[in-house]
C-alpha cells in the first residue's frame, strides 16, 4: 500500500515539494496537498506581484517550480524565441524571466502533474504525533508530512496602524502626487519605481541602509560549501548571520539607480506629511506568528531559538522525525535550515530532503 504523505500549504513551495515527489515515487507514495487558498497554487503570489506591479522576478533561470534545477526558464525562453540570448544573458548571472513566464510555466505544471487531483481545499489548524505518523485535524494519519504555510501574514508597523493614509505594498494600490514609501527591500524598491513612472515626489523611509545584491542572499549561500559553513554555525551565530541576511536588499541595475538619482526622490528618517504612506516593510517573522507552527511547538515542546524552529540541515523536525516518520519545514520557517527557504530553490531544497526521508523509511 502507498505510504500517506501530506503536504500542508497549497502555495508555491508546496507546489515545489507535490512536483518532486510525484516524479520521483510514482505509485509508492499518496500525496496529499491542504490547501487553505484554493488550487492555485500561485494564487497568492500572483496578487502580490500584480500589487506591486513586479514585472520581473528576482531569480534566475533555475528560478522554477520542476524537481530538476536544469533545463531551467533560460532554455524554455531560448526555445521559445528561437534565439540564444536567454543562455548569453543565464551564462552571465544576467537573465530574469518575466513574471508572465513565470506564471505561465506554473499553468503548465500544474496542469502536468495532476496538482488539482490531490488538493484538498482546507486549513489544517493542529498537527499532533502519533503512533505511525501525525494526526491532521480530523483529516487522518500521515506517515510522513511536510509543513509549508508560507508567510504568516503582511508587516504593518503598529505606529501606522489605523493612518487612513497607509496600505501595504502587497494590497491593491495606486499613488498619490506625494508617496512615502516605508521600507527598504525589494518591494520598495520596486515602489520607487512605480511611484515615480507614475509622476509622484518620492520619500524613501528606512531605518538602515539596503544591501545592493541580486538575490536574496549572498550567492556563495546557494552552494555546498557555502551552506556547510552556515549549518555549522553554533545557534547564537547562526540567529544573528540569519538577522543580518533578512536586512533589506534589493539588486544592483541602472533602472534602481536612475530611481535613486531622480530630483523627485528623497531619502528621510521618519514618515513625514505625505498625501499616502506605501509599506513595503515585507512579513511577519517568526513562528511565533502563524498558529498551526505555535502551537506545534507549545504541544510537542520543539526546540527553538528566538523566533526560529531548529531544523535539521534537511529541514525536518529532530524530535519528531525518525526512520519510521518524518515531519519537515519548506517555504520560510525553514531558513533555520536553508537560509534562502523562502525562494524557489529553497523549496527545492526543502522538497528533496523530505523526499529522501520518505525514500529511506523501511515501511514508507
Amino acid at each position: 500500500m502507498p505510504a500517506r504523505v501530506a503536504i500542508v500549504g497549497g502555495g508555491l513551495a508546496g507546489f515545489v515539494a507535490y512536483a518532486t515527489l510525484t516524479r520521483a515515487t510514482p505509485g509508492s507514495v499518496s500525496v496529499t496537498v491542504f490547501g487553505a487558498a484554493g488550487a492555485d497554487p500561485a494564487a497568492t503570489w500572483r496578487r502580490r506581484a500584480a500589487a506591486i506591479r513586479q514585472r520581473r522576478m528576482r531569480s534566475e533561470s533555475d528560478g522554477h517550480c520542476l524537481p530538476a534545477s536544469f533545463p531551467g526558464l533560460a532554455v524554455r525562453a531560448a526555445a521559445r524565441r528561437r534565439s540564444p540570448w536567454p543562455l548569453v544573458r543565464t551564462a552571465c548571472g544576467g537573465y530574469r524571466p518575466t513574471v508572465a513566464e513565470f506564471l505561465e510555466h506554473v499553468d503548465e505544471l500544474r496542469r502536468r502533474i495532476g496538482w488539482d487531483d490531490a488538493h484538498v481545499t482546507a486549513r489544517v489548524e493542529r498537527i499532533r504525533a502519533v503512533d505511525g505518523g501525525f494526526e491532521l485535524d480530523g483529516h487522518g494519519v500521515f506517515r510522513h508530512v511536510l509543513v509549508a504555510t508560507g508567510h504568516p501574514g503582511l508587516n504593518l508597523p503598529e505606529e501606522l496602524a489605523g493612518d487612513p493614509r497607509a496600505v501595504h505594498a502587497y494590497e491593491p494600490h495606486d499613488y498619490a502626487g506625494e508617496v512615502c514609501v516605508v521600507g527598504a527591500g525589494m518591494a520598495a524598491a520596486t515602489e520607487w519605481l512605480n511611484a515615480l513612472a507614475a509622476g509622484a515626489r518620492v520619500v524613501s523611509v528606512r531605518r538602515r541602509e539596503p544591501v545592493r545584491r541580486p538575490l536574496n542572499v549572498p550567492r556563495r549561500l546557494f552552494s555546498r560549501r557555502g551552506l556547510a559553513g552556515y549549518q555549522a554555525l553554533p545557534p547564537a551565530e547562526r540567529a544573528a548571520y540569519l538577522g543580518e541576511l533578512l536586512s533589506p536588499s534589493f539588486p544592483p541595475g541602472r533602472a534602481w539607480d536612475a530611481a535613486l538619482s531622480s530630483p523627485r526622490f528623497s531619502v528621510a528618517a521618519e514618515v513625514n506629511g505625505a498625501e499616502q504612506i506605501v509599506c513595503a516593510t515585507g512579513f511577519k517573522r517568526g513562528f511565533h506568528h502563524d498558529p498551526l507552527l505555535a502551537r506545534l511547538v507549545s504541544e510537542h515542546g520543539l526546540a527553538t531559538h528566538e523566533r526560529w524552529i531548529r531544523l535539521d540541515p534537511d529541514c525536518t523536525v529532530p524530535a519528531l522525525t525518525d526512520e519510521t516518520r518524518t515531519l519537515a519545514l519548506a517555504g520560510t520557517p525553514a531558513q533555520w535550515a536553508y537560509p534562502a527557504a523562502d525562494t524557489l530553490v529553497g523549496a527545492k531544497y526543502a522538497a528533496r530532503g523530505f523526499l529522501r526521508r520518505i525514500q529511506a523509511c523501511p515501511t514508507r
